[in-house]
């Protein structure tokens, strides 16, 4: 009997017990810790770009060849033209306009994060760097009004050049140079009365380079330029410096007296522009 009610308050005691244990709050799980991920220009990237391009350098000098004492028939001091300023011995040939093309590269950073970025690029934009400009001298000597026309355009230009930069994060600034080239169109022409007496013209590709730096942003998924959404869109502004060094021109006779004149023109420059670019992977 004794026995039996030691079994049953046994029994009781433990009843109560879970019943209890049953009302205690439940314990929460422990949150995973998802670390944030670390932003790296690592990886190629291709993008577009568009911007103001202008010439630093653009006076076009002329001088005239003499050949007096050549002994030919149609011998002539030409440079007594220039020197009365008849043709003109220095001239401005200034050139502005937009640019507009595209880039692709390869990056690589040495740490995630914040560190040092090196990489390459190559691109290649049209230029709207037409113009020409007419020179207009009158000779009393020999009445007659001379003409002088001169056109210069840079058509196309493209680099490739290596990249240094330094990354915080998502934002890096950078330096940049190399290699340029770019399609070049030149012409002169000289009247005197009506005919073209004078008359020089080329069209070619030229090399040089170019240099310069810039500061790029890795853009916010909810941003709306960022139509990839995506953390591997980047923008960048960056100006760029290009000199294609100087070349002569001749501007021969073609029916006026001597040879002709000689006008060197210099094709240097610079572009301000914005880029958009899509890096291959996000991360």
């Amino acid at each position: 009997m004794f026995k039996s009610l030691l079994l049953a308050g046994a029994a009781t005691i433990l009843a109560a017990g879970a019943a209890s244990a049953a009302d205690l709050p439940r314990r929460a799980e422990a949150p995973v810790f998802v670390p944030v991920p670390v932003f790296a220009w690592t990886g190629f990237y291709f993008g577009i770009n568009a911007g103001y391009a202008y010439t630093e350098s653009d006076t076009v000098r002329t001088t005239g060849i003499n050949n007096l004492n050549s002994g030919a028939p149609n011998a002539a001091n030409l440079q007594g033209n220039v020197d009365n300023r008849l043709r003109p011995a220095a001239l401005k040939l200034p050139q502005e306009g937009f640019s507009a093309g595209a880039q692709i590269g390869y990056n690589y950073q040495l740490t995630p994060g914040n560190g040092i970025v090196i990489g390459i690029e190559a691109d290649a934009q049209y230029t709207d760097l037409e113009t020409s400009r007419v020179n207009v001298a009158t000779r009393t000597a020999l009445p007659s009004t001379l003409t002088n026309t001169y056109r210069s355009d840079l058509q196309y230009l493209g680099t490739v050049r290596g990249r240094v930069g330094y990354a915080f994060d998502k934002v890096m600034v950078y330096g940049t140079g190399g290699f340029a080239y770019g399609g070049i169109e030149q012409s002169v022409s000289f009247q005197t009365g009506s005919p073209v007496t004078y008359a020089g013209a080329r069209s070619t590709m030229e090399t040089g380079y170019a240099y310069g730096g810039g500061i790029e942003y890795a853009l916010p998924t909810d941003s709306f330029l960022n139509f990839f959404r995506s953390s591997a869109v980047t923008l960048k502004a960056e100006y760029l410096r290009y000199d294609l060094g100087s070349r002569n021109l001749l501007v021969a006779s073609t029916g006026g007296p001597g040879i002709g004149y000689n006008a060197v023109f210099k094709t240097e420059g610079a572009i301000a522009r914005a880029g958009l670019n899509y890096k291959f992977g996000s991360y």
